[in-house]
């Protein structure tokens, strides 16, 4: 902004400094040429009514001489020629006078309508050339014939014109200069308070919202100034509010959660105490027992989801980190839940990386879950390590190694608005996985579940199951299962639609080693 602005008053001040000198130009030059014509005019007619008064017609050669020269002597530096039918004579006998004097002029002073002149260039040089005819004083003024013509030099007005315009540009240049130091401070007192402004918005979009610019006067930028900072406050008020609010819906879930965990131990002991005695129930009561059973064992994952979800919310989620062997982990994870034999692994034997063991658990038994439950088979698991290419981040392995884990199905695959929302809190993907009914989860228990509740782990967070989603979840476990991969510096992708059908999630993590005696 502040070279265009330099760059308009310059053109500005540039464009009037050359407009007023053509006009300046323009005006010296005509009035210049003006006075120089009346006078010529003036001085020839008074010197020729003058000499003509004496002179007897018609003339020969030698008095026509006479004439012009007598006629010459009153005009100074002024050449006169002077024309009578066949007869010429000039003031200067050595004056070329042919190219000077041109046949329009001739043609207009012979037809006698009175003095006329004519501005000419002969050989690079301007002349005025004056003519008048001679007239008899008989009072009807009739022309005698004889003409006269006065050649006066223009090299002195052109030379006075040339050096007035040299003056006139040459004071373009300290009025550019004048215009650009009026722009550069112009420039300064408006862009100074806009890139004030422009700082303090940079800051308040970094987060910085208690970023505010000094308000002056009482113009447009002042109100602009103003605006922000209200703006700026309110946005800062808001802000508090909903962190206020945010703290509290926090606290408030953590405090519902840990204080659910009591209760829910007690229903957990008194449901499996019933269903161990459901075979000599009658069937209703055996079949109520079972459902409280399944409902009290879900609601207790439901709540070690939701206290674990607040550990991640509240910034207290710790890495409780490792070297490990990512295959064993695996494979340990799909034995506990017994998904072994429904599930096509490709594990390469010595890729080991510093992963917190239980967190990488809860990750695979999200995402494996989900793919048995809501895909087709086969469902494949398949770890690799791969390069980033170029330099690795901070604690990656050489090269930027990755630990990639793949999960695919045959499946469906998801929807394409799903994708984006798949690891929302709470989300399902359609309605085929909302929570079972009271006598589809009475059968699901009688059979034995899918998953087996591995219990609290020894921090309090989630058991080995916790977490999963569809039937029997909680609707947190791929949202836990997300926060797990961020925790270790990775991230998990989803491709929603495979060309072979079903859908594919993959862990990425970086390949972080150890220095060969167990700690990073």
């Amino acid at each position: 902004m502040r070279v265009r602005l330099v760059v308009t008053f310059v053109l500005v001040a540039l464009l009037s400094a050359v407009t007023a000198t053509a006009l300046a130009y323009r005006d010296a030059r005509t009035a210049v040429l003006q006075r120089t014509q009346n006078t010529a005019v003036d001085d020839l007619r008074e010197r020729v009514a003058a000499v003509a008064a004496g002179f007897d017609m018609p003339p020969d050669q030698r008095s026509l001489s006479r004439f012009a020269a007598e006629v010459s002597e009153g005009l100074g530096a002024r050449i006169v020629v002077a024309r009578h039918q066949d007869l010429t004579a000039v003031s200067d006998a050595y004056a070329d006078t042919e190219g000077r004097i041109t046949a329009e002029l001739r043609a207009a002073v012979r037809a006698g309508d009175g003095t006329r002149f004519q501005r000419v260039e002969w050989r690079g040089e301007p002349y005025l050339v004056v003519g008048t005819p001679v007239t008899y004083a008989d009072g009807d003024r009739r022309t005698s014939g004889l003409e006269v013509f006065a050649i006066t030099d223009l090299a002195a007005e052109r030379d006075d014109t040339a050096a007035l315009l040299d003056s006139v540009q040459e004071g373009i240049v300290p009025v550019v200069m004048a215009a650009a130091l009026l722009a550069l401070l112009a420039a300064g007192t408006v862009l100074r308070p806009v890139r004030k402004l422009g700082r303090a918005t940079r800051e308040l979009a970094a987060g910085d919202l208690g970023s505010r610019v000094a308000v002056r006067g009482h113009d447009e930028l002042a109100d602009l100034a103003r605006t922000f900072n209200e703006t700026a406050g309110a946005l800062q008020s808001s802000d508090a509010e909903l962190r206020t609010q945010e703290a509290k819906a926090r606290r408030f879930v953590a405090d519902v959660s840990h204080e659910l965990r009591t209760p829910l131990a007690a229903m957990a002991m008194v449901a499996t105490v019933l269903e161990e005695d459901a075979d000599q129930l009658p069937p209703d009561a055996a079949r109520a027992a079972r459902t409280v059973g399944a409902e009290t064992a879900r609601l207790s994952r439901l709540v070690e989801d939701l206290m674990e979800i607040s550990r991640f919310d509240a910034g207290a989620a710790r890495l409780n980190a490792s070297e490990t062997d990512l295959a064993d982990t695996v494979r340990a994870s799909l034995a506990l839940r017994g998904w072994t034999d429904r599930v096509t692994l490709d594990l390469p034997e010595g890729v080991r990386a510093v992963v917190d063991r239980r967190r990488v658990d809860v990750i695979v038994a999200n995402l494996v879950g989900n793919a048995l439950r809501h895909g087709a088979p086969p469902v494949t698991v398949t770890l690799a390590v791969v390069g980033a290419g170029g330099g690795g981040a901070p604690g990656v392995g050489e090269g930027g190694e990755r630990v990639v884990l793949e999960v695919a199905d045959r499946g469906p695959g998801l929807p394409p608005e799903a994708r984006e929302r798949v690891f929302d809190r709470f989300y399902k993907a359609d309605e085929a996985r909302t929570r079972t009914t009271a006598t589809a989860t009475a059968t699901a228990t009688a059979t034995g579940p899918a998953a087996p509740d591995g219990g609290s782990a020894p921090d309090g967070g989630p058991g080995p199951g916790a977490g999963l989603d569809g039937g029997q979840g909680s609707g947190l476990g791929m949202a836990i299962a997300l926060e797990n991969a961020r925790l270790h510096g990775g991230t998990i992708e989803v491709e929603a639609q495979r060309p072979r059908g079903g859908a594919a999630f993959t862990l990425l993590l970086p390949l972080r080693r150890t220095d060969g005696e167990g700690e990073e």
